[in-house]
């Protein structure tokens, strides 16, 4: 499974279910500033605030920005309720690995939430202060899923310059040398089994 963060809350996964490579992108919103692509070729696209704004994603994917349940090219999805009532957040499983995706959250998860987000493997977590978790928060709900990996996004970039950087998130997670990645892959097998992993991705 590849990963990279595209600026915000947009997230591209590469997965491999089965023999075919299927893409997955999620919160592909056209920013109000910086760069971010102009169109994207997708066979999944998921939103967390609404379709509407997202740039244009060519494939003619399967879309979905509401809760519920279902499997597509071999990729499991469950959507639940997001903070407000026409919000989303996901749980992708794919390649034996669960990664949950928040959307642009900054209040504590509800039991409902938990019980889809806890113990996944990835959690990809907003942590730029404004309408996602300060550095604060997030260590709390960190804590909450006990994930094996932690991958930070909608801080500070080009389409968010008044967001806080990770730096704040990485230093009250005690983990202030981290060097940033433009692209992760992840693999079942090389999951950390003890110590929880965070990893910062570049800007695509």
């Amino acid at each position: 499974m590849h990963l990279s963060w595209l600026g915000s809350t947009a997230i591209k996964i590469q997965a491999k279910p089965f023999n075919e490579d299927i893409t997955l992108v999620l919160d592909t919103y056209k920013p109000k500033i910086g760069s971010f692509p102009r169109n994207l070729t997708a066979h999944i696209a998921l939103y967390t605030r609404g379709e509407e704004d997202s740039i244009t994603i060519s494939g003619n994917p399967f879309t979905l920005s509401i809760p519920g349940e279902c499997e597509n090219k071999g990729i499991l999805i469950m959507g639940v309720q997001g903070e407000k009532a026409d919000e989303t957040m996901f749980r992708i499983d794919a390649e034996d690995i669960s990664v949950a995706h928040l959307g642009l959250a900054s209040k504590q998860l509800t039991d409902a939430q938990l019980e889809v987000f806890a113990g996944v493997d990835v959690l990809i977590l907003p942590i730029g202060g404004q309408d996602s978790y300060d550095a604060e928060t997030a260590v709390k709900i960190v804590n909450s899923i006990e994930p094996r990996i932690i991958i930070p996004m909608a801080f500070k970039s080009d389409n968010d310059p008044k967001a806080t950087t990770v730096d704040n998130f990485l230093k009250e997670m005690g983990s202030a040398d981290i060097k940033p990645e433009k692209k992760v892959i992840l693999k079942q097998k090389d999951l950390p089994q003890e110590e929880t992993q965070i990893i910062v991705l570049e800007k695509e």
